[in-house]
């Protein structure tokens, strides 16, 4: 190794990002709940402009994403100037830690929030600032604590991943306004549509110049494998990120698709109310068995157990089955386990083995 070819300050402070398992040896037929994919998929509209797509991949997709960028605008009553598409909202993120924050500065978000967080802060060369949660969610009052002089980026998922808690617009505002002038809150909205009468903070971002809000088309639209999000906030914001962004981060295929699944909201509609009752009768059926979780408003329920211990071993007894769900222990959760709301025969098959396994381990 040459000593003296040496990554940027903060590079190898990155624990590597760690997606949820997807295959169990030995097992043919496993049943993938660890990355909070939607079980239906996306939508049939979707899908067919994805194949029609297929007749353009010798032609360089479009560089300002104008017809998604308007369709995301019609659907969410938007102005489409100031939308950013990227590869996945994760993408977003990155651009928004490259522009904004850099040596001495400081990233804040709390202790059981989003991994990349931390990843692109360091990527950045910035001091990741971890805040406490109180009971698994959003304390403002102590992220309002730890911003200083040197506080760039304030980063809020809501609802959070993996605790699938949230905290209420009046509580965003608060915080808004309490920052320090220099400071910007990214509201991270991943999960925003599994709420109903939500908007994910866009409301925010169009009326306060330092809000900003990301979206993703990976979690109810059905299109993870695809990487395509969104960001939304004040125009002089866009103006910043598009000079980071590369002139064509998105293929046409991501383009076409996404505006196709985001005007199919009947689709949305239908995703929601499925994991509304899946989600519901999963956590009671977990609570029925001694295994709390905290009220949802994701996709995805946090079944919490009486030890670490206990954790890891339910885990290896779900995984003999061909159930693979998601040890949270990088979260700072080790007695947890992150369980996706799959269809309803998933969401059947994972509590009555979870069952199984609280009453002695024997299938």
């Amino acid at each position: 190794m040459n000593d003296h070819i040496r990554p940027q300050p903060g590079i190898m402070e990155i624990a590597l990002y760690e997606g949820g398992q997807s295959h169990v040896a030995g097992v043919t037929d496993a049943v993938k709940l660890s990355s909070n994919e939607n079980p239906f998929g996306p939508s049939d509209k979707a899908k067919e402009a994805f194949t029609r797509a297929a007749h353009k991949l010798h032609r360089y997709p479009s560089t300002d994403h104008s017809s998604l960028r308007q369709a995301i605008g019609d659907v969410h009553g938007l102005d489409p100037a100031r939308i950013i598409c990227g590869v996945g909202s994760d993408e977003i993120i990155h651009f928004l830690c490259q522009a904004y924050a850099g040596p001495k500065d400081e990233v804040v978000f709390t202790e059981h929030g989003f991994l990349m967080y931390r990843i692109y802060t360091h990527a950045a060369g910035a001091t990741p600032v971890c805040v406490p949660e109180r009971e698994r969610t959003t304390d403002v009052d102590a992220i309002l604590k730890a911003c200083n002089k040197r506080t760039k980026l304030v980063f809020i998922a809501n609802p959070n991943n993996p605790t699938g808690t949230m905290i209420g617009l009046a509580e965003l505002e608060r915080l808004a306004a309490g920052l320090p002038k220099q400071a910007m809150l990214v509201i991270d909205g991943a999960y925003a549509e599994y709420v109903e009468g939500y908007d994910g903070g866009a409301d925010l971002a169009t009326r306060l110049p330092n809000v900003f809000m990301t979206r993703t088309f990976s979690k109810i639209y059905g299109l993870g494998g695809l990487r395509i999000g969104w960001g939304y906030g004040p125009k002089a914001i866009i103006d910043v990120l598009n000079r980071v962004r590369g002139p064509f981060n998105l293929s046409t295929a991501q383009i076409e698709t996404a505006e196709a699944a985001v005007r199919d909201q009947d689709w949305i509609v239908r995703c929601r109310d499925d994991n509304t009752r899946l989600r519901a009768w999963l956590a009671e059926a977990l609570a029925e068995k001694g295994v709390p979780s905290d009220t949802s408003t994701a996709n995805f329920i946090l079944a919490r157990f009486g030890s670490e211990e206990e954790a890891a071993a339910c885990d290896e007894f779900l995984k003999k089955d061909g159930l693979i769900v998601r040890r949270v222990t990088s979260y700072g959760l080790p007695n947890c386990l992150r369980i996706t709301v799959g269809d309803e025969p998933s969401c059947r098959r994972v509590a009555h083995m979870i069952g199984q396994f609280k009453a002695g381990g024997v299938a």
